[in-house]
């Protein structure tokens, strides 16, 4: 017997030894218990550790909190859908899903998002409503990102079944873009935005 033999001998007795029926899969939790206030705060700290400048709004707020934000953005990149109302007091040059030339000269990109996991400081894109392609928030070297508070869920199966399109190319967001050499040299920017800015909306009443 040779080895290719011995090898391929091992590997059908491996498999006459396997189970014929698969181990149940694990039953995730897939709602949340947390109090929806403890969830958006668990989310804030959790951003902020992650370099992240977080700004909190109520929705009549909304298009004040962006138009402060965006003050020094002079070319903002935006997905084609974008509620129109979020950029009431914005007034610089607005370029809607431009080619990489265009978001390559924008100063900044805005977004809104599917969904949020706090246990993770996570947002995910799915180029949903007000999202718009992958490339818009890899390209700038700032996203700024809306996010509302019933977005947010404890955990990632829960943010997983919130979902309508789990085929979608998803674009999961912890941070500014970052990376480290070796040496644990921390380099922002290399594989998307180096800064982010959540602009999380939630009701008047908590």
């Amino acid at each position: 017997m040779n080895a290719r033999e011995e090898i391929l001998g091992r590997l059908r007795t491996a498999l006459r030894a396997a189970p014929e029926e698969p181990e149940p899969v694990r039953d995730y939790r897939r709602t949340g218990t947390a109090d929806p206030e403890e969830l958006r705060a668990l989310l804030v700290d959790r951003l902020r550790d992650y370099r992240a400048t977080v700004h909190e709004t109520e929705p009549d707020g909304l298009p004040a909190t962006l138009a402060a934000v965006l003050a020094d953005v002079a070319v903002l990149a935006v997905p084609a859908g974008l509620p129109p109302e979020w950029l009431a007091g914005h007034t610089g040059e607005l370029r809607e899903d431009p080619g990489v030339d265009g978001l390559d000269t924008s100063d900044a990109v805005l977004t809104g998002a599917a969904v949020a996991i706090a246990e993770t400081g996570t947002i995910i894109l799915d180029a949903g409503r007000a999202q718009g392609r992958r490339a818009l928030t890899l390209v700038p070297d700032r996203h700024i990102c809306v996010l509302f508070a019933e977005q947010v869920v404890a955990g990632v199966p829960e943010a997983l079944a919130r979902l309508d399109t789990p085929t979608a190319p998803l674009t999961w967001i912890s941070g500014p873009s970052a990376t480290s050499d070796i040496e644990l040299r921390r380099v922002e920017g290399v594989h998307g935005p180096r800064r982010l800015d959540v602009v999380l909306v939630y009701a008047a009443d908590g």
